[in-house]
């Protein structure tokens, strides 16, 4: 009953074309609109992809510092002194080297799936992007 009350309401709607120079106008200015709005979202995926670019090679030097700094630190010297009697701060203390090359590690396992995620999230907004501005709408 809607989709039959809806047909009606669309046939009986005749739009004339009496006034060219008008509905040309129009029709430019839509077209304008979408292609601002094309265009728009093209810069904010470049700007995404910049970013992404940005924070891998920043994760990727960070972490290279981190493990060279892990690395030159003689072996009989840990990294975290709390000069406490404690037995799990004495235990974190005297495997202090393999819990900061263990937490580095996933933080850059972490960090590289992120962006590759991001970077696959990229890819499909821009694909979706493209669909929805070149395809017509199918009836």
């Amino acid at each position: 009953m809607k989709d039959k009350a809806l047909e009606e309401l669309f046939l009986a709607n005749r739009p004339t074309f009496d006034d060219k120079d008008r509905f040309m106008e129009q029709l430019t200015h839509k077209l304008d609109a979408v292609e601002y709005l094309r265009q728009y979202e093209e810069a904010n995926l470049r700007r995404y992809r910049y970013a992404m670019a940005v924070a891998f090679a920043l994760g990727i030097v960070v972490g290279s510092v981190m493990l060279v700094f892990i690395l030159s630190v003689p072996n009989d010297t840990p990294l975290i002194v709390f000069n406490t009697t404690s037995s799990i701060l004495l235990a974190i203390e005297q495997h202090s080297r393999m819990i900061a090359s263990t937490a580095l590690m996933l933080l850059l396992g972490g960090g590289i799936v992120s962006i590759i995620n991001n970077v696959l999230d990229i890819a499909q907004m821009k694909m979706s992007t493209s669909h929805n501005f070149f395809t017509a709408p199918s009836h």
